[in-house]
Parts: structure tokens; sequence; C-alpha cells
């Protein structure tokens, strides 16, 4: 079985105060959905890795599982990994949900098999806290963050288990200070499962883009964990198994600059102290490019990739959706500076603007061609509940609920042609000769200035040179012999070949997998246009 089992009972971490009521011990059930395809999820990838079946483990569903009562059970299930199966469900006293709004088909999926199996559900996370009305069929709705809600829940389920009547909605409105969540339970993680672990460090954000959903979920004042939590769940993600990389699933990891600058020495000498035993990645706003102290920083706690939401490489765009953060300095030479430390970026763009014309995919194609960033997330534009975008076009009339549409908003202009920049774009960014080329760029450009790091204790073993070497073989076979690209891929890896630089043929082999043969299932109608689309299919 993949999941993990745990009785609870060891913790000592408790972040909230057990009612009387709580001495009554339960069984959760902690089930995170499984995601639809994207380009960030690597799943026509997982052919050549070996055990490797999900992008990393869901960070609020683990501090849930480790915020339960004293002699409570939890066990976990990712269904990226496998589906829960009738006696997990048999076992629970309760099922406990939480997902994105682009996972709420799968969340009531799971709400149906608990409720076949007599077993009150539990949902709360980003998409119910955002649209409570969405999940008529939960019997709770937990909305909000882990706070004095969380305490009334866990007392209600222990007096009483069975399924209410009528639906319970608990909203938060004393949320638990980061600084007192408990460490995630990642022992209840199989890491071999997963290309990455992953941390919080803060929560909010300053910046009020007019698309996002986070200052209305979770605040413009960033709240923080101590340095000393986030070298806690470092050990912890090591003692649990995890041996590659960690990312900071912050939403804008520099929303408070200061916190950051006074948690990385903590992490360099973290890292220092174990010989550098993972890499990290983060989401920042483009504007971080202006600090180079915090940059330097950064590389020297071995930081080597970033998430930015660029959008669009259009000014006069960015202005229109209050992202002035990225006009701090020329898009492309914020792109090359972050370059410049060592960073790989993943760039988020949208198609769909009001400011979109026909000329707008030849300037996102020209973007992708001069910034040499190898992954784009090129999505339709989705108005989100809680954002000013889904207030606005509410009022300009111009929401829509089409299930044939692959958006929600009606663009300014035809919806076919809107379509067809997307696609036009997808298609570019990931010919595969063009793919190639900007992780050579990568290769040349951004990977020698990273910091050069000391080996690894216990790294070179049997069992990983056996792992590489099936790895490669599979790479050379699917992308060298099967793939219709096999002439792109091989004057990008035989050089490497040559020199014997195989773990680069590795990693841009899985991931070049994925996004060529992702971005013709989504041109070719097989996916949705968005990450966010509703649109069944």
């Amino acid at each position: 079985m993949s999941y993990s089992y745990l009785a609870v009972s060891d913790r000592t971490d408790r972040p909230l105060q057990p009612t009387a009521e709580a001495a009554v011990a339960r069984r959760i059930l902690c089930v995170f959905p499984r995601y639809e395809p994207s380009l960030g999820s690597f799943d026509y990838a997982y052919d050549i890795t070996g055990n490797l079946r999900a992008f990393m483990p869901p960070q609020g569903l683990l501090v849930i599982a480790a915020s339960v009562p004293p002699g409570w059970q939890v066990r976990f299930v990712d269904e990226n990994i496998d589906p829960a199966s009738s006696e997990d469900f048999a076992w629970a006293d309760a099922v406990f949900v939480s997902g994105m709004h682009v996972q709420r088909h799968k969340m009531i999926d799971i709400c149906r098999r608990a409720h076949a199996a007599g077993k009150p559900a539990v949902l709360g996370g980003p998409s119910v806290s955002a649209s409570p009305e969405l999940y008529a069929e939960f019997d709770y709705l937990h909305i909000g963050e882990i706070g004095d809600a969380t305490t009334e829940l866990f007392a209600m389920l222990a007096r009483d288990c069975t399924r209410p009547r009528v639906q319970v909605r608990l909203e938060t409105r004393e949320r638990l200070p980061l600084e007192k969540f408990p460490l995630p339970a990642y022992e209840l993680v199989s890491f071999e499962y997963y290309f990455l672990g992953s941390i919080q460090f803060s929560s909010g954000c300053p910046f009020t883009c007019e698309f996002c959903d986070i200052p209305g979920l979770y605040g413009r004042v960033p709240r923080m964990k101590r340095p000393e939590q986030i070298i806690a769940e470092l050990d912890k993600l090591r003692a649990c198994g995890l041996s590659t990389s960690v990312y900071f699933v912050d939403d804008n990891f520099i929303a408070n600059r200061r916190a950051v600058r006074e948690l990385i020495p903590h992490l360099i000498a973290w890292q220092e102290r174990h010989s550098f035993p993972l890499s990290f990645a983060f989401e920042a706003t483009l504007n971080i490019a202006k600090y180079d102290d915090l940059l330097a920083n950064l590389r020297d706690a071995n930081f080597t990739g970033i998430f930015c939401g660029i959008e669009t490489p259009e000014p006069e765009a960015l202005r229109q959706m209050s992202k002035k953060q990225n006009m701090m300095m020329p898009i492309l030479e914020a792109v090359d500076r972050l370059n410049g430390y060592g960073m790989e970026v993943v760039a988020g763009m949208i198609i769909g603007l009001d400011t979109d014309n026909p000329e707008t995919a030849a300037r996102v194609t020209a973007f992708i061609e001069q910034s040499n960033i190898p992954m784009l997330t090129v999505n339709l534009l989705q108005a989100l509940p809680r954002t000013p975008l889904w207030d606005r076009l509410e009022r300009e009339h111009r929401l829509s609920d089409d299930p044939e549409r692959e958006s929600n908003v009606v663009f300014k202009m035809p919806y076919e042609q809107t379509v067809a920049i997307w696609r036009a774009c997808l298609e570019y960014a990931y010919d595969p000769a063009r793919l190639f080329r900007r992780y050579d760029y990568q290769i040349q450009r951004t990977y020698p200035r990273r910091r050069k790091l000391p080996p690894r204790p216990g790294q070179l073993t049997m069992t990983n040179l056996r792992r590489g070497l099936t790895m490669l073989f599979k790479v050379c076979w699917k992308l060298g012999v099967r793939a219709d690209y096999r002439r792109a891929f091989w004057g990008y890896a035989w050089p490497r070949l040559k020199e014997g630089r195989i773990e680069q043929i590795i990693a841009t082999g899985i991931i070049a997998k994925h996004l060529v043969t992702f971005a013709r299932k989504a041109c070719a109608g097989e996916l949705n246009a968005s990450h966010y689309s509703s649109k069944v299919r």
C-alpha cells in the first residue's frame, strides 16, 4: 500500500488546545484528490522515473494531519499515487479532503465514496474557502485557515462522528499563528514517490494582482514562521527520506524581505552542516531581481529554481492587472539577472487579457525566444472567486458558465481567436528543438553560476548507479529512438553523453518528454487550456 499509517498520540507539538471532548479517540482518513495533467504535474514522464508518481505532497493536508487531538489516529492517501481503498474508508471515522478549484470534481468523488461507506466527509482548503457554495455534498465545510474553526471541528467530531442531518459550516475567525503550526506529518509520506518535498514559510501577499485570490484568502499582511521551525522541518524531511529538493510553497516567498533575510543564514548554516543534501526552489514576484544581496544569499543557500508570474511581456497589460512589481526593471533584464545567480526561471503566462490583440502571439513567442526560459505555464485567463477580476467581470456581465468553454471569461477578442493564440504560443514554446535549445542555454549560462557544492556523502552507491543507468536507458530509448523528435533530442544529448554529463541528459529528458507530450495533447483538444478550467473531458 502507498499510504502510511500513524497513531499520532506520540506527538508533542500540538498547535490547538484540545477540548475535554477530544479525549474520545477518532480515526481520520486524509485523502488528497488527484490532479488533472498539467504542465507542472509531470504525468507523462512517470514511465521514465521509476517510483516517482507525483510532484510534491500536499502541505496543507499534512499540517491538518499533524493537528488532530492526542490519541487520534491518522491515515494519509494521496490519490496522485494510489486511490483510497474501500478498506481505508471502512477504517476511518471521518474523511478529510482538501484541494484547489482544479480538483473540484475529484473532491466531490471522494465525498461520495465516503458517504457510500457511511462516513462523514469534511472539506477544507483554498477552493472551499473561496467558493463554499460549490460543495453542497460535503457534511462539514472548514472555511479559512487553521484556527478556532479547526478546534471546533475536532470537538464536534469527538462528540459525534455520525453524518449530520444538514451541512455544518465552520469559518475561521481567529487564525492560528504560523509560529504555532505543528511540524507537518511528513512521516505519513513515502518520499520515494515524489519529485520534491514541500515547506511553507509564509502566508499572504501585499500585492493585489487583479486575477489573484491570495490576498482575499490569506490577507495582504504576510505572516511567517520562525527560522527555527523551518530548520526543524528540514530535519524532519531528511529523517523521513527526502533526498532531492524542497519547494517553498509560499505564494510570494519575499512578501516580507526582512524575514527572508533573517531566514537565509539559518538555511546556509544548515546546508553547510549537512553537506548540502537538498536544493531549494520557490515562488516570488519578479521584483526580487532588484535585490542583488538577497539573490547572492539565496544562491549561497542553494536555491536553484524560481517560479515567477510574468503573465505577459506587454507593459500596458501589466498596468491594467495591477502587476506593477513586474515593471520595476525590464522583464528580460530581470530574468537574465536571476539566471546570473544560478536560478532557472519558470514563468507563468496568461492568454486572454483585455489588452490582447492579433499580434499577441508574436509578442509572446518572441519573449519565449529572447528570455530562454525553458518551462512556461501558458494558460487561458480564468476568473477566480474573491478576486478583483471576478468582481469586475461580474459588473461587466462577462462571466460565462458555458461548460463547453475553456474559460469562464468572455474575452474582448472572439473566443476561438483567443484559443488559437493560446494554442500557437503553446506549440511554439514546446516545439522540441526550441525546448532543447533553451535548456542548452540554461546549462551554458545559468547552472555554472550556482554555488559549487561539496560531494555528498553516500551519494555514489550501487543502488543510485543502477537507478541512474536505468533512467538514462529509458530516456534514450523513448526520446532518442521512439520519439518523432529524436533528432532534436540527440542534438542536445550527444555532446553531453560524450562528456559524461549523464545527469543533464536524464533531467532534461524527463522534463522534455512531459512538456512536449502535454503540449501536443492540449493543442489537440485532449486537455484543458487552463489549469483552472472546470471543463470536464
